[in-house]
């Protein structure tokens, strides 16, 4: 199982990440902008992707899946960290990340992705 530790340490090695509160929530933001918020109560993490991204990640029975609302229409996605994988949590909050960041922030980040 995924734990808010491992997402707290997979969002702050990215740069100029902050750890803010976001109403009952914690966020984690670049440049002001939540790309990641953690519900403790629920243990999910909602992401802000693009509808094309979320498409893909939403596949298959990964405890991947938009928002019910009209949120979910413009990206935003519940990870279920109880169902999903380290590997498919950890690409899934990366592109997060690099779709909210200003593009040298994201490139910086893409540039040291292995493969």
């Amino acid at each position: 199982m995924i734990s808010f530790d491992d997402l707290k340490s997979l969002a702050t090695s990215f740069p100029e990440v902050t750890e803010e509160p976001h109403f009952e929530k914690t966020s984690f933001r670049v440049k002001g902008k939540i790309f990641a918020t953690f519900d403790q109560k629920k243990n999910r993490v909602t992401i802000k992707l693009t509808p094309e991204d979320q498409d893909v990640f939403s596949l298959g029975d990964h405890g991947i899946s938009p928002v019910d609302n009209k949120w979910g229409k413009q990206g935003w996605t519940f990870i279920d960290l109880n169902r999903t994988s380290k590997e498919i949590f950890k690409d899934a909050v990366t592109t997060a990340y690099c779709e909210v960041a200003p593009k040298s922030l994201a490139e910086t980040v893409r540039k040291n992705l292995p493969g």
